[in-house]
């Protein structure tokens, strides 16, 4: 079962001791969830009118590229999205101080993406099985092959009504591995090259992207697995916020309404523990390399 940490912050600057530091850095490349029911994302009063759905439009959510300066995902006005994007950013900047404080480990390679404000309701939508969030996963995206790197998210539930981000949480990233990789067939040789130059994936997809969607695929296909597999109920509850590794982490989002995210990518060289990855786990189950 996938473990939960409880760290004890109210800052998104805190002072951490090298103990602590370890210790939260271990916890997390073995696959755990490091939760911080204290540590919570402020709102600016004028930025309290985007806690509706309507922000995010006919979308789930609203990003912000802090690498090109662009908003994307809201058809609010002018005005309203000038203010969203100052509230994203403002996330971005305050996770990325979290982990240069508490994870610093990573700051040589940490590479900061996409910034997100989910204010949609998880449950209940109409979509289809492999976007469907509220089935167990792990994560990997078909135009966004990673190459190895790790998915790192920081997450903060904003909600004003009382209500936690339900998610469950599942079994080791090995176990789900044992479990489906006997029934994922390899990448067709060349395959690669034709979805770059077709425009599905931004860059080649390397074998282990396509093992890792191939898992995130048969998990979410798999209805049996989904209602038997060894997992838990977590709820993180409205100022709380939670870091996680989601291409590790067997997560499913099960309900909640209002919440930011904030991914970084980091290359598998710049872990504590490099043989916690994803990648190492794959490599020695397959018996070769993947990248």
């Amino acid at each position: 079962m996938t473990p939960v940490t409880t760290i004890s912050l109210d800052s998104w600057t805190p002072s951490c001791t090298p103990e602590d530091q370890e210790r939260a850095t271990r916890a997390l490349e073995a696959g755990g969830v490091l939760f911080m029911p204290s540590l919570v994302f402020a709102l600016h009063e004028d930025e309290r009118d985007f806690l509706s759905p309507d922000t995010a439009g006919e979308g789930k959510n609203v990003s912000f590229d802090g690498a090109r300066n662009r908003l994307s995902g809201s058809s609010a006005d002018a005005a309203s999205q000038r203010r969203l994007q100052a509230m994203l950013a403002r996330y971005a900047a305050s996770s990325r101080s979290l982990l240069g404080s508490l994870l610093p480990h990573y700051a040589p390679t940490l590479q900061q993406a996409r910034t997100s404000f989910r204010p949609v309701e998880i449950s209940g939508r109409d979509i289809s099985w492999r976007k469907d969030d509220t089935r167990l996963h792990v994560d990997s995206f078909p135009s966004s092959p990673t190459g190895g790197d790790r998915i790192l998210r920081v997450f903060s539930n904003v909600n004003p009504n009382g209500q936690s981000r339900a998610w469950r949480l599942g079994e080791s990233f090995e176990a789900v591995s044992r479990r489906f990789l006997p029934q994922i067939r390899g990448p067709l040789p060349g395959a690669n090259q034709v979805l770059k130059a077709v425009g599905v994936t931004k860059r080649l997809r390397s074998d282990y992207d396509h093992f890792m969607l191939g898992l995130h695929d048969r998990m979410k296909a798999d209805l049996g697995y989904q209602a038997k597999a060894d997992q838990s109920d977590v709820g993180f509850p409205p100022g709380s916020s939670w870091i996680v590794y989601t291409d590790q982490v067997s997560h499913a989002a099960m309900g909640g309404q209002h919440a930011f995210e904030q991914t970084f990518h980091l290359p598998v060289a710049g872990m504590l523990d490099p043989a916690q990855a994803p990648l190492g786990i794959l490599e020695r189950l397959v018996g070769r390399t993947l990248v």
